[in-house]
């Protein structure tokens, strides 16, 4: 029997066509990257572990580091047009068997990143509940809340995803803009300093430190090719959305970062940032531009952390389509709803697994901060530095073959820059995944963590080696996406 024949109709294993334009995949694509959530979790925590005061120019450093990477990456998506994007660059440059193996790394990672985030949810609206109310749920009521709001938004069209997400990203980019004005116009009595822009302000002991906690800010600036089976004119739509989208994230992180050590200077945001927290930046509104406005920011740090949830559980629901489509998972995972195109099954398994996740740190009484958000994105912000290396390499490798008619900027020189940068990214991450983590140079999980993604490879080696040897039909189309459908091969 072929693989058509085991499909129900050609609507069930399609995703929508011709359905996003710029505009939403660039919300997608910065809504996984949560600004709001970075601005007032991730940034105050950079400078409060690593001591380094050059976090604005890093995220500067980071933007050029990952603007190469996309410059091969958008150049294979007009040839490797994929939902699982990473997995099927993987499979067409390094072979189908790598692609496999790529596949459950990239399902580790995106399953981190999104179930990690029902960690922050919690403390997000607590604070609200208690001002408004004088008291508030224990935090997995609220995490159960979101999970419910999350999963009923992931069996919807996508664009109705995207047009729910660019109301709450505009907000969200609005307040923190909004934030930075009364931080400059606060802090400019005592003079500012630009010092954060400095080099020699960032390259000091716990650089690698600081780049490892900032590099997660960066998430989701690759789900831009994701959406490209979804988009109209995806040879225009996918690379303006790519580099549109680290553009803004880049920019906007960096002057937010530089805008907090205003108030304080850059002798004192250290010592701000570990007094304060993430409360830091809703403390600094509430100082300069009134508490009405802080309470609207951090009712926008709660969408802004649903809003993620929702990029993420979209970008993962597509990657479980994209094996089910080929056979690669079971076959009920690649179909789509006849009335949304929406992938049903893998959106269906991310619900059920956030509810369990959910009940196992509830039942155990784990801080859902520390053990599952922070833990879970440092996790998944290695793997994803991963991820895009592999990529890069599997460009290079596709063009090597056949440069069809790219450039060789496009092809290999960008490519390996950024695989040189990546690699050096990572070193250093792993070097100081103990104080990204927040634990003891000893303790055993600094390298269970990244044990588990070797773990992974191996399985999805096996994994391939056993569909060659048992289902060639199935490995034979690994790879090619909505070709499998009809029986292509390459």
């Amino acid at each position: 029997m072929s693989l058509t024949e085991k499909r129900p109709s050609s609507v069930s294993s399609a995703l929508a066509e011709d359905r996003l334009g710029v505009p939403s995949v660039v919300f997608f694509v910065i809504s996984a990257a949560a600004p709001l959530m970075v601005v007032a979790g991730s940034v105050p925590t950079a400078y409060q572990v690593t001591g380094v005061i050059g976090v604005p120019f890093a995220f500067l450093l980071l933007g050029v580091i990952f603007a190469l990477f996309a410059v091969g990456y958008v150049t294979m998506a007009r040839h490797v047009v994929n939902a699982g994007a990473f997995y099927a660059y993987a499979a067409q440059g390094l072979g189908r068997t790598q692609g496999v193996a790529t596949a459950w790394v990239a399902l580790l990672v995106y399953n981190a990143l999104q179930l990690g985030l029902y960690g922050i949810i919690g403390s997000a609206v607590e604070p609200l509940l208690q001002d408004w109310f004088g008291a508030s749920p224990p935090w997995w009521v609220i995490a159960l809340f979101a999970w419910a709001v999350t999963g009923v938004l992931g069996l919807l069209r996508v664009d109705v995803n995207g047009r729910i997400l660019s109301v709450l990203l505009v907000s969200e980019i609005a307040i923190v803009l909004l934030f930075d004005i009364g931080d400059l116009i606060g802090g400019a009595s005592s003079g500012i300093s630009f010092e954060g822009y400095s080099p020699g302000a960032l390259f000091v002991p716990g650089v690698g430190a600081a780049l490892a906690t900032v590099v997660a800010g960066f998430a989701g600036i690759e789900s831009s090719v994701v959406f490209a089976e979804e988009s109209k004119d995806r040879t225009r739509t996918v690379p303006i959305a790519t580099y549109l989208g680290i553009t803004i994230i880049a920019v906007l992180y960096s002057i937010s970062a530089w805008a907090q050590t205003v108030p304080p200077g850059p002798d004192g945001i250290v010592k701000a940032a570990t007094d304060q927290g993430p409360t830091l930046i809703f403390n600094q509104a509430s100082d300069h531009l009134g508490s009405t406005i802080a309470t609207v920011g951090s009712v926008l740090f709660v969408t802004s952390s649903i809003a993620c949830m929702i990029a993420f559980h979209n970008t993962t629901a597509r990657y479980i389509f994209a094996l089910g489509r080929e056979n690669v998972l079971p076959a009920v995972f690649g179909r789509t709803s006849a009335r949304t195109a929406a992938p049903v099954a893998g959106s269906v398994m991310q619900t059920v697994l956030g509810l369990i996740v959910i009940t196992i740190y509830a039942v155990s009484g784990l801080d859902p901060v520390t053990k599952l958000f922070f833990t879970f994105g440092a996790f998944g912000g290695l793997g994803l530095l991963t991820l895009l290396t592999v990529t890069s390499i599997s460009v290079i490798v596709f063009f090597s073959r056949d440069s069809r008619g790219e450039t060789a900027w496009r092809t290999r020189i960008a490519p390996a820059l950024a695989i040189v940068a990546l690699c050096v990214i990572i070193v250093l991450t792993l070097v100081n995944f103990d104080t990204v983590l927040g634990v003891s140079p000893d303790s055993a999980i600094r390298w269970i963590l990244p044990s588990i993604f070797i773990v992974a490879v191996v399985f999805g080696v096996a994994w391939g080696r056993a569909l060659k040897a048992l289902k060639p039909e199935v490995y034979a189309n690994v790879g090619l996406g909505a070709q499998a459908v009809a029986g292509g091969s390459r």
